[in-house]
């Protein structure tokens, strides 16, 4: 579905899909948790037939190493729409493939391999509608530690939530790793040490702790499974990453039907940098894997070579439901995750119930060294019997 230049050097009119009632001609919407496409003037429904596609996995290394060519022939400018409702024509951004006519509001959903080389093969549907997740929304606010009391009152959405498909790469991976370093087992010994007790140096026994150190070597194994890396540039990666986990064994084949009434994104973060990105995380889980293969009370990792094969890749579509608050004059961005309802996003603070947390811990503390020095001073004069002079 790629569109080719036309002879005259001008792109073609990008292939995309409306979705018009059969009873009225208005445009039908995809309705959250229920499978099917729904007017929202006459009432009229129409189901989602599924697919029997299987949801296919990719060679990542061919797909990389096709990239950079197969790229440069996609377009990135922005891409000429035309609403089949009210005849009007408008442009989408570079990196939607789904949104509403601005002038009659009618879904346009446009092909997303126009823009880059990988469609999208799966997606999660939305679960949960607009009402509920605002409802989300609002208990997560009213729940947010050290946030101002007015906050739950005042503040305000700048926008409606926008329901939204975001990109995600996920990632297969076979991994081997041999590795060196140094397993610490702690073991006691008993030391002498001089005190002073009623003006008296005695000498108290006192057992010390020790770690005794043996070089440890091996190699571990661990089958990674879909690996999550979100794909957008829209919002930032530590709320999105918190929206986790996302429920993909539900996961469908890809159709449009499901985008309409919806924005959708492309990748913007391409395929080669999503997967340094998953090493990432593959690597810390690793690192875990490694110092339970050491064993003993420490570990120190002195060197680690892991080798992957069988990299295996998709590209899905994630939903949310985004908007943004105002506090005092400023915007707080937030996102709700389409399928379980979980809020992320910016927030305020407090600085006066920081502050008192800070003092209450301060207090706390002192108190508890204050308790421990009297303890040791009771304890202190229990062993004046067993205790022997120089």
């Amino acid at each position: 579905m790629n569109a080719a230049p036309s002879p005259n050097g001008e792109s073609p009119a990008p292939l995309q899909a409306t979705f018009p009632c059969r009873q009225c001609g208005a445009a039908l919407r995809f309705t959250p948790g229920q499978g099917s496409l729904k007017c929202p003037w006459c009432g009229y429904e129409s189901p989602i037939d599924d697919l029997d596609n299987e949801i296919r996995e990719y060679d990542l290394r061919e797909a990389i190493a096709a990239l950079n060519k197969a790229e440069k022939t996609l377009s990135d400018t922005e891409a000429l729409a035309h609403c089949t409702t009210c005849g009007a024509e408008f442009t989408l951004d570079p990196n939607i493939t789904a949104g509403d006519c601005p002038f009659c509001g009618s879904p346009v959903v446009t092909a997303a391999d126009q823009y880059r080389l990988f469609k999208p093969r799966a997606l999660l549907p939305f679960r949960i509608e607009a009402d509920q997740a605002r409802a989300a929304f609002e208990k997560w606010l009213r729940g947010l530690w050290f946030a101002p009391n007015a906050l739950s009152r005042h503040a305000r959405a700048d926008d409606k939530l926008t329901g939204i498909y975001l990109p995600y790469w996920t990632y297969d991976s076979d991994a081997t790793t041999h590795y060196n370093g140094l397993r610490g087992d702690i073991y006691y010994v008993s030391v002498q040490v001089p005190v002073i007790v009623n003006g008296r140096r005695v000498i108290q026994h006192r057992r010390e702790p020790r770690i005794r150190w043996t070089p440890a070597s091996g190699i571990v194994r661990r089958h990674f499974d879909d690996v999550l890396v979100g794909a957008t540039q829209t919002l930032p990666r530590t709320i999105t990453d918190e929206l986790e986990p996302w429920d993909l064994d539900a996961l469908v084949p890809y159709q449009e039907d499901y985008l309409a009434g919806f924005r959708g994104e492309v990748y913007q973060v391409r395929l080669d940098e999503g997967f340094q990105l998953a090493r990432k995380r593959m690597d810390h889980i690793i690192r875990e894997d490694v110092r339970r293969a050491i064993g003993g009370d420490q570990q120190r990792i002195s060197q680690l070579r892991t080798h992957h094969e069988n990299l295996r890749f998709k590209h899905i579509l994630l939903p949310v439901w985004a908007a943004a608050f105002r506090y005092r004059g400023k915007s707080y961005r937030f996102v709700i995750n389409g399928r379980t309802g979980r809020v992320r996003g910016e927030r305020p603070y407090s600085r006066v119930k920081i502050a008192l947390a800070i003092i209450a811990g301060l207090a706390l503390t002192a108190g508890s060294l204050y308790l421990f020095a009297e303890y040791g001073q009771n304890d202190r004069s229990e062993m004046r019997a067993t205790v022997r002079p120089f």
